[in-house]
């Protein structure tokens, strides 16, 4: 497994392979938004338009399996940005590995006299990696679903959304808090998981060399699949966390 390496900028330790992925699945997230837009045709739509036609509908699927459909488009470009960034975020590291042989303590780059002597004095260290397979990213993220579900609750549902953290009685409120705090845990750790664990799993293949090469790209498609399926997951639980908090069905005050 390569070191990545990390720079400590005041009380933060900054890890450099999750800042450059970041800033590359920013990017190039940004370009295929931008593409998917430009030239759209309504009497003669190209390839991109109709990719981009069934993604969309296929996200509209996906919000309106967890809420009302006539509440769904709000909630269309959030759904669209968190399901591209990330499926493009679990993909950046099947590719190809930025690493390096290094020998020599260098502080700026967080090559350390220990990193080095725990690897008898020669370091494999990588600058590139899927940015969700650090868990400060899918922890960043999920704080920002966390944030918007709860300012979504109180702006448009308040009465309701107060109401359940007593449900069904409010001895239930400490049961309750947890629950909500279970949550974004839950969906930081299981992207991370998944995308770590795979990324792991290709470190260990490549130092099979040749042999391994078979096996890289039988693992390499899967991993596509489980990339896909982790940004799909994210994204809809996302949107049942936003349907419980800030939708409120009349009927089921009858119930």
């Amino acid at each position: 497994m390569h070191e990545f390496p990390v720079v400590q900028l005041g009380p933060l330790n900054i890890d450099i392979s999750t800042v450059i992925a970041l800033f590359v699945s920013v990017v190039i997230t940004m370009l295929v938004a931008r593409l998917a837009v430009r030239n759209l045709s309504v009497t003669n739509p190209g390839k991109m338009q109709n990719f981009l036609e069934w993604v969309v509908e296929f996200v509209h699927g996906v919000i309106a399996s967890a809420m009302p459909l006539n509440r769904v488009k709000p909630f269309l470009s959030l759904g669209l940005t968190l399901i591209m960034f990330i499926f493009i975020s679990n993909l950046l590291g099947l590719p190809f590995g930025i690493a390096f042989e290094v020998h020599h303590v260098n502080e700026a780059l967080g090559i350390t006299q220990e990193m080095l002597d725990e690897h008898h004095g020669e370091a494999h260290v990588s600058f590139w990696k899927s940015p969700t397979a650090d868990l400060s990213v899918t922890a960043g993220l999920a704080l920002i679903v966390f944030v918007i579900v709860h300012y979504l609750g109180l702006k448009q549902n308040r009465k309701h959304y107060l109401k359940h953290y007593f449900h069904p009685f409010p001895i239930f409120l400490p049961v309750n808090i947890i629950e909500t705090i279970s949550k974004p845990v839950t969906l930081a750790l299981r992207l991370f998981a998944n995308i770590y664990a795979g990324e792991v799993l290709i470190s260990t293949i490549l130092m099979l060399k040749w042999v391994g090469i078979p096996f890289l790209a039988a693992w390499q498609g899967f991993s596509l699949f489980v990339g896909g399926i982790q940004a799909f997951l994210f994204t809809i639980l996302t949107m049942v966390y936003i349907s419980q908090a800030a939708i409120h069905d009349e009927a089921d005050e009858h119930h």
